[in-house]
């Protein structure tokens, strides 16, 4: 199975406030997260992840990253590049690159962390906005569906399937004109 995912933030507390993320504290936010994270993926299966993973953590990223199930492909985010640094954390990905195409069954998609306005014809899987609609770009990417955000603000805090990307970003865009 293939997985979608973005924006965890694990370790960040100030990401509590600024996306009003229901939890109670950082250590509930990253053990619920690691939890959905583990309750979906199996060892075989693949999570891209499209960017900040890991954000102001006071705990090494490899403490996060080796209780995480699945193959672990990374598009790197605006936040990743500090932890990213960190000795012996390249072993946890099959991959990590700034952007990627690929085929999801259903047609190709670029793969990015930041959401693009051109991105050829394909699918757009992005991160980056959170559950953000009050910036210039909203308008736009709410009347693409090509663009789909993986942001685990609007998953439901847990890697998604291509299908369900599909239909949380149809049901957010669609509560969010």
């Amino acid at each position: 199975m293939i997985y979608y995912t973005a924006d965890l933030h694990l370790g960040h507390e100030a990401i509590l406030s600024l996306c009003s993320r229901p939890f109670s504290s950082v250590a509930d936010m990253d053990e619920a997260l690691i939890r959905n994270w583990n309750e979906r993926v199996h060892a075989e299966d693949t999570v891209y992840i499209l960017g900040d993973l890991v954000y102001r953590a006071r705990r090494p990223a490899a403490e996060y990253l080796c209780r995480l199930k699945g193959h672990k492909r990374l598009v790197i985010g605006n936040h990743d590049r500090a932890w990213l640094r960190e000795e012996g954390v390249p072993r946890f990905f099959e991959d990590v690159c700034r952007l990627d195409v690929i085929n999801t069954g259903c047609g190709k998609a670029t793969l990015c962390h930041f959401p693009m306005l051109d991105h050829e014809g394909h699918y757009l899987i992005h991160g980056h906005i959170h559950a953000n609609t009050d910036q210039p770009y909203w308008p736009l990417l709410r009347a693409s569906d090509r663009a789909l955000n993986a942001g685990v603000d609007v998953n439901g805090f847990r890697p998604v399937t291509f299908a369900e990307l599909l239909e949380n970003n149809a049901a957010f865009k669609a509560a969010h004109p």
